[in-house]
């Protein structure tokens, strides 16, 4: 489920959302252009569902991929899909003006780790990236969630991005690395005494940059709330 749709558990306080993305001002168009086009019986909680069956369709995929790299493209279908889902279902309810704070927040955040979950598992489930560096993504992903969790609290901002990167740039690289996967070999790289193939190589830098981001947004965070308390 998007996040832009929810609010923080506080009633009355004004929040100020913050979602500077690269893809920003092609997203938001395409999104208010399919908002008003959507037929009345496809609701938010139905796109909400549509996100989750897609992140499914996306760990099943990449597991089958050990059986044929073809179940690629049904994985990058599974991104378009899940954007579709994840992205359009609170750009719905503010179109339609249902939004559902409480509710909304609540199964927002709880199913977006879900999905994170299932896309992680997968990943490490499939003969390109080894299970323990594909989890270390997650972690990476966790701890920068409940980061922005705790800062909806604390100060209320919503931060939906780090360095111009978001959950749509996110699944845009998906893709673009399920095509390189698909035409090229596991190039290999020898790290000591370990080697690992050039997707290993990527999650552990994805995984390192998330923590260096929680890392120095936590404490930037902790310094600016000691000035204030």
């Amino acid at each position: 489920m998007n996040l832009q749709h929810t609010l923080p558990l506080s009633k009355n306080a004004a929040h100020k959302r913050i979602n500077d993305i690269l893809l920003g001002p092609l997203e938001r168009p395409a999104l208010q252009w399919l908002a008003a086009r959507m037929p009345y019986w496809i609701t938010p909680n139905i796109l909400t569902g549509i996100g989750l069956l897609a992140a499914i369709i996306i760990c099943v995929s990449y597991w089958l991929t050990n059986y044929d790299k073809n179940f690629l493209w049904l994985a990058s279908f599974g991104f378009v899909l899940n954007w579709f889902g994840d992205s359009l279902d609170g750009t719905l309810a503010r179109y339609r003006k249902i939004e559902r704070p409480k509710f909304g927040y609540y199964i927002d955040h709880t199913l977006d780790a879900l999905n994170q979950l299932l896309i992680g598992l997968g990943i490490g489930l499939s003969p390109f990236v080894n299970f323990k560096y594909a989890l270390f993504v997650v972690i990476g992903y966790f701890l920068l969630s409940i980061h922005t969790y705790i800062t909806i609290y604390v100060q209320g901002i919503f931060r939906l991005s780090y360095v111009k990167l978001g959950p749509t740039e996110a699944r845009v690289i998906a893709i673009l690395v399920n095509g390189f996967m698909y035409f090229f070999k596991h190039p290999l790289i020898r790290i000591k005494l370990e080697i690992i193939t050039v997707y290993d190589f990527a999650a552990i830098l994805v995984g390192t940059t998330l923590i260096i981001i929680f890392l120095i947004s936590t404490i930037k965070q902790a310094l600016e709330l000691s000035e204030i308390d």
